[in-house]
C-alpha cells in the first residue's frame, strides 16, 4: 500500500480487493468466529456513521477499553473514519488510574467490551463534571441488564441506527474515508508510566504505517500471516502487530476467547507472526520445566540429553552454518522425539517469525527457545517510534543484541551513551505536554530513547539498560540491574527480581518465588504450605533461592564487565509485585524507584546487616477492597566467586 494511505484507505483496499478473505476471528462458545473484510468494512461503516450521528466530531478522543474484540477493532477505526482519534486504555487499570488521560484528553465518548469496564467508566464519571464519559456504548450486554444508568447503551443499539444509515447511503463512508489525510493523528497511546505519570504520545496515519511498512519489508510479511491478538490493546506493541501491521498487510487477526483460553487458543491458531513480552516465554519456559519435573526418569534424562544437543547445535542450525552428518543426526532425532513435540504443546509449531520487546530478554531465555528451533529474534522500539527501530535479520539472530537499524531508521550514541534514534515513526509529541516534547526531541529531529547502548563492530545494537539505571558501585564496577535480575528470572522458580547496589558496596536483590513453579517443587518433596507467604518464607525455599543467585554469580564471574556486581544478599518478598499496587507498570516492568520507597525497610535491612526484618505491607484486592499482609522476613547471605577465565 502507497506512502499516502490512512488505515480506513487501506480496509476499503482489502474489501475491495479480496472481499470474501478472513479479517478477524473471535472465539465464542468454543467455536471460531470469522468476519471478512467486506464484513468488516460494513460493520465499520455503520459504527462510524452511528457515532456520527451521536456527535463524535474530527478531532475528538473516543476512548476504547477491553480485551481484544473485533468489534471493539472496528470501533477504532471507525473513529479513524470520522478523522477522531482512538484512544485504547489497559483493561485490567483501576478506575482511578483512567482519570489523568480521560481528563487530559477530555474524553466524551467510549466503547467498551463487559459490565466490568462499565463499572469502572460509570464510577469515574460520578467524580467527573465537565461531560465528561458522557456516552458509553457496552458491546457485551451480559450482566447488564438491570442497569438504569443513563449515558450508555448496548453497541448494538448503536450499530443498528448506523446500519440504518448506512442502508441509505453506502457511498457516504468512502467519501468520508477520502477526507482523511496521513498526517492526521490516528491514535493516543499512553506510555507505561515506569518513572511517573504517563504520557500522551500522539500518532499519526503517516508514522505508524511508515513502522508497519518497514516492519513488514524486513520480514517478507504476507496475507497469508496468522496472528493471535493476546496482549493489552492499549500496548503499542500489540497495537502495531494486530493493527498497523494487519491493515497494512492484510493477514489474519485471532481474538482468544478469553485471558484463560490464551494457551489453548494458540495451539488451535498456530500463528505463523508471534509477538510477546519476555514475561510470555518466561511462563513458557517455567511451564515446561514444571511439567518435565513431573515427568518419569527415562522422559527427564531424555529431555536432558537432547537439550544438550540443541544448546550445542541449535544456534549454529538456526544461523545458517553447516552442520556435519553426526550433527544433523543428532539434532535430527532431537527434532523427532523433543523439540517438534514440544514447539507444538507450546503453539509455537508453525511460527515463522517469533519477536519479543518491551524489556530486555535474560540471554538463557533468549537462547533456549532458539535451540528448540523457534525463530525468536529480538526487536527494539518504544511507544515514541512506533516500535520498529531495530530488528534482527535471519541467520545474524545474537542473545546480547536488538538487531540492526531497519529502513529509515538513524542511530546514533550521544555522548554519556545515550541512544538517539531519528525516523518517520517517530511520535508528533507528547499530548498536551511541551516541556516533555521538549525534552525528548532534539531540534534536528532526534528522539533522546534514555537507554544506554552501543553499536558493535557488526552494525548491531547492544542496550546495556535504561540510562538513568545504569550506574556505578561503591568500588567503581558498572551496575546494571536489568541484565542481573533477567539472568534471575530465567529460573523458572523465580517470577520477579529487583536488584539495587548503585553507590553501595555490594548489589542486594527482592525476589518473588513463581508460586506455581516453587508450588509444584514443595508438593514434590511433600513440604507442606499454607499459601504464598508461608511459602515464601520456608527454609527449602530460602536454600533453593540461593542455590539461583549463586549459580547467577558464578555466571557474573566470568563477564568481565559485571563480574564485580555478583549477588551478595537477598530476600524473598511476602507479597507477589503487582500491577494494582503501583509496583509494576500495566505492561508489567517492575517500577524499582517506586518499589525501592516502598520497601525501604527491607533494603536499609539488607545493607544494615540484619538476619530478618518484620514488614507490614498495604495491598489491594482484584474487587477494589484493600487490607494488610504482613511477615517478618529472613535475609539471605549469597556467595560471590572470584573473577574466572577471560574476565581476569
Amino acid at each position: 500500500m502507497g506512502a499516502d494511505s490512512t488505515f480506513p484507505h487501506l480496509l476499503l483496499a482489502h474489501a475491495a480487493a479480496r472481499p470474501h478473505a478472513p479479517a478477524l476471528r473471535e472465539k465464542q462458545l468454543g467455536i471460531w468466529q470469522t468476519l471478512s473484510w467486506a464484513e468488516l468494512r460494513d460493520l465499520v461503516g455503520a459504527l462510524a456513521l452511528g457515532l456520527e450521528a451521536a456527535g463524535l466530531r474530527p478531532g475528538q478522543h473516543l476512548l476504547v477499553l477491553g480485551e481484544n474484540r473485533p468489534r471493539l477493532y472496528a470501533a477504532m477505526l471507525a473513529a479513524q473514519v470520522l478523522g477522531a482519534v482512538p484512544v485504547p486504555l489497559y483493561q485490567d487499570a483501576v478506575a482511578a488510574e483512567y482519570r489523568f488521560p480521560v481528563e487530559l484528553a477530555e474524553v466524551r465518548h467510549a466503547v467498551v467490551e463487559d459490565q466490568e469496564q462499565l463499572d469502572k467508566l460509570l464510577e469515574l464519571r460520578s467524580e467527573l463534571g465537565n461531560g465528561l464519559l458522557a456516552q458509553i456504548w457496552v458491546d457485551d450486554p451480559r450482566g447488564l441488564r438491570h442497569y438504569r444508568d443513563e449515558g450508555f447503551e448496548l453497541l448494538d443499539a448503536l450499530l443498528a441506527r448506523g446500519q440504518a444509515l448506512f442502508q441509505a447511503n453506502p457511498l457516504c463512508l468512502s467519501g468520508r474515508v477520502n477526507e482523511r489525510r496521513p498526517e492526521e493523528t490516528a491514535a493516543l497511546f499512553f506510555t507505561s508510566g515506569t518513572t511517573g505519570v504517563p504520557k500522551g504520545v500522539v500518532h499519526t496515519h503517516a508514522s505508524l504505517l511508515d513502522r508497519a511498512r518497514a516492519g513488514q519489508a524486513f520480514d517478507r510479511l504476507t496475507e497469508r500471516e496468522e496472528v493471535l491478538a493476546y496482549l493489552p490493546p492499549a500496548w503499542i506493541g500489540q497495537n502495531i502487530f494486530s493493527f498497523a501491521q494487519w491493515l497494512q498487510c492484510g493477514y489474519v487477526v485471532n481474538c482468544p476467547e478469553s485471558p484463560a483460553t490464551v494457551a489453548i487458543d494458540l495451539k488451535e491458531i498456530g500463528p505463523s507472526y508471534y509477538f510477546a513480552p519476555p514475561r510470555v516465554f518466561e511462563a513458557l519456559l517455567t511451564s515446561v520445566s514444571i511439567r518435565m519435573e513431573d515427568a518419569s526418569a527415562p522422559k527427564r534424562w531424555l529431555y536432558a540429553r537432547c537439550m544438550d544437543w540443541a544448546r550445542a547445535i541449535g544456534p549454529r542450525r538456526m544461523a545458517g552454518e553447516r552442520l556435519g552428518l553426526g550433527e544433523r543426526l543428532r539434532y535430527g532425532l532431537g527434532e523427532l522425539l523433543v523439540y517438534g513435540p514440544l514447539r507444538n504443546a507450546l503453539g509455537l509449531s508453525r511460527v515463522r517469525v517469533a519477536y519479543t520487546a518491551g524489556e530486555a530478554i535474560g540471554p538463557d531465555l533468549f537462547s533456549f527457545f532458539r535451540a528448540i528451533g523457534v525463530n525468536l529474534k529480538q526487536l527494539y522500539g518504544s511507544t515514541e517510534t512506533a516500535v520498529f527501530v531495530c530488528l534482527q535479520p535471519d541467520h545474524e539472530v545474537q542473545p546480547d543484541t536488538v538487531g540492526v537499524p531497519i529502513e529509515g531508521v538513524e542511530i546514533q550514541v550521544a555522548e554519556g551513551g545515550e541512544v538517539w534514534v531519528r525516523s518517520r515513526g517517530l511520535l508528533q509529541g507528547y499530548y498536551r505536554n511541551p516541556e516533555a516534547t521538549a525534552e525528548v526531541l532534539t531540534a534536528e529531529g532526534w528522539y533522546r530513547t534514555g537507554d544506554a547502548g552501543f553499536i558493535g563492530a557488526d552494525g548491531h545494537l547492544k542496550i546495556i539498560d535504561r540510562a538513568k539505571d545504569v550506574g556505578r558501585l561503591a568500588s567503581g564496577a558498572m551496575f546494571a540491574p536489568k541484565y542481573i535480575e533477567n539472568k534471575l528470572k530465567f529460573f523458572p522458580q523465580i517470577k520477579e527480581a529487583v536488584a539495587f547496589g548503585d553507590a553501595r558496596e555490594q548489589v542486594c536483590v527482592l525476589l518473588n518465588i513463581d508460586f506455581e513453579a516453587v508450588g509444584n517443587w514443595a508438593e514434590r518433596r511433600g513440604l507442606a504450605y499454607a499459601g504464598y507467604v508461608d511459602l515464601a518464607g520456608k527454609p527449602e525455599v530460602l536454600e533453593l533461592m540461593r542455590g539461583c543467585v549463586e549459580q547467577v554469580n558464578a555466571d557474573l564471574a566470568r563477564d568481565e564487565r559485571l563480574a564485580g556486581c555478583q549477588v551478595a544478599r537477598f530476600l524473598v518478598l511476602h507479597k507477589e509485585l503487582d500491577a494494582d499496587d503501583g509496583e509494576l507498570t500495566r505492561t508489567r516492568k517492575v517500577r524499582r524507584g517506586f518499589i525501592g520507597e516502598k520497601y525501604a525497610v527491607l533494603v536499609d535491612a539488607l545493607y544494615g546487616g540484619l538476619n530478618e526484618q518484620f514488614i507490614r505491607t498495604q495491598v489491594r484486592f482484584e474487587d477494589g477492597r484493600e487490607g494488610e499482609v504482613s511477615a517478618t522476613l529472613k535475609i539471605v547471605d549469597a556467595k560471590r566467586f572470584p573473577v574466572l577465565g577471560a574476565a581476569a
